[in-house]
């Protein structure tokens, strides 16, 4: 009799973004001419820069012929896109090996798999609210332990983001192995400082934690004492694995390409004490589980590190956060109490009257014909909260923005 991995019964049967789906094209099939406007997206709309188009275009000239043609990718990348992410680090005055970069089909698939090579009984910290893949991957290997009362998790310290801490997570309180920072957040779009960022690194230094440091969007900071990498940071690269991906930056969301690091340096430990380097471990897993990225795919990611490739990124993350600063601004004017926008797409407001996130979802969905995202997808204290992102067209989000100040 084969037995199924119970843990994955544990977790919800619809995605949370699929549980919104489902009740917008409820809502379709009983208003087929309405004009729906998606401001709670997650994903990308505009095109993918034309510098890497042209590069994928070349690229898949070259498996048309045998002289030039690629199979398999090496299982941790292709060393023409590695060695443009190792000088871009040393740019920034951040030296990284190149035997620490592992090529991905996106920061999800890491944050998800890292669980893989962690022992079962760490104890893991992540931020209440944050994207949901921490949760769920912590509930699927089966280290989450049980669900009390709460509706909490036993082996999960939940650290708490509220108005009270501007939405920024405070050090635990008691002792946890593994840490999942996200910095801009999905959903608040607020961040950790550098001075903040320190006390996270002497922490797990500390108490021989390591942090899995989510920086999908580091692209869009603008603020000098918001760090882009954790590895800023005096002996970050002792206690942290950072991932980061093209799918925000460069429109690759349907590409699938991005990257993590894990540096030499960073170790853990086997139950008889004996340090083990992390990166082993994850080179392992990398060689029997994947065959690595398309070699078009990371042809056209080599091309975003251009002097063109980066013009390009930079007019994209202008567009979308010109829509995040017109969301805020007109969010503010209306009176609600607002986070992000300033280094990230995405707006977090507190709903009016402290109307409950799904009702306030429905509210925007029939009296406004707006798609936003209720917090409470993100966790607990999302409730009362709402995401709305600047992924939209700057058309669009003008009209959601006239909708808005005309009836809220």
């Amino acid at each position: 009799m084969a037995l199924l991995n119970e843990n994955y019964l544990k977790t919800p049967e619809i995605y949370c973004f699929d549980d919104v789906e489902k009740r917008v094209n409820a809502y379709k099939l009983l208003h087929p001419k309405a004009k729906l406007i998606r401001l709670g997206i997650g994903d990308v709309t505009r095109p993918v820069p034309s510098v890497a188009i042209n590069a994928m275009h070349t690229a898949l000239d070259e498996l048309s012929l045998a002289e030039t043609f690629r199979g398999y990718s090496p299982p941790k990348g292709y060393d023409f896109l590695i060695e443009k992410i190792v000088r871009e680090y040393r740019s920034k005055g951040i030296n990284i090996n190149k035997e620490a970069v592992f090529i991905n089909d996106g920061a999800k698939s890491d944050i998800g798999n890292i669980g893989h090579i962690l022992g079962r009984d760490n104890i893991i910290a992540i931020a209440d609210p944050v994207y949901p893949v921490y949760e769920n991957a912590t509930i699927m290997s089966g280290r989450a332990g049980y669900l009390n009362e709460d509706r909490k998790w036993s082996n999960v310290v939940y650290l708490k983001c509220n108005e009270q801490n501007d939405f920024v997570p405070e050090l635990p309180t008691e002792k946890v192995d593994v840490i999942y920072l996200c910095s801009p957040n999905n959903p608040t779009g607020t961040t950790i400082s550098k001075t903040e960022m320190k006390m996270w690194v002497d922490y797990a230094l500390e108490h021989n934690s390591i942090i899995i440091f989510d920086a999908a969007y580091q692209a869009y900071i603008t603020q000098d004492d918001v760090p882009v990498s954790i590895y800023e940071i005096k002996n970050a690269k002792k206690i942290a694995i950072e991932i980061r991906s093209f799918s925000k930056s460069a429109g690759f969301t349907g590409l699938r390409c991005g990257f993590s690091i894990f540096p030499q340096e960073l170790t853990v430990r086997t139950q008889m004490g004996e340090a083990v380097p992390l990166i082993k471990l994850w080179s392992r897993r990398n060689a029997n589980y994947t065959n690595g990225i398309s070699y078009v795919v990371q042809r056209g990611a080599e091309a975003l590190f251009s002097r063109k490739g980066k013009q390009e990124i930079r007019q994209l993350i202008d567009y979308y956060m010109t829509n995040a600063r017109m969301i805020r601004e007109e969010l503010i004017q209306c009176g609600l109490k607002v986070y992000g926008g300033i280094n990230s797409p995405y707006v977090w407001f507190k709903t009016p009257d402290n109307t409950p996130s799904w009702k306030f979802f429905q509210v925007l969905l029939q009296d406004f014909q707006i798609v936003g995202t209720p917090g409470v997808v993100f966790g607990h204290e999302g409730e009362g909260y709402m995401r709305f992102a600047g992924f939209c067209s700057l058309e669009e989000t003008k009209i959601a923005l006239d909708r808005i100040r005309n009836r809220l």
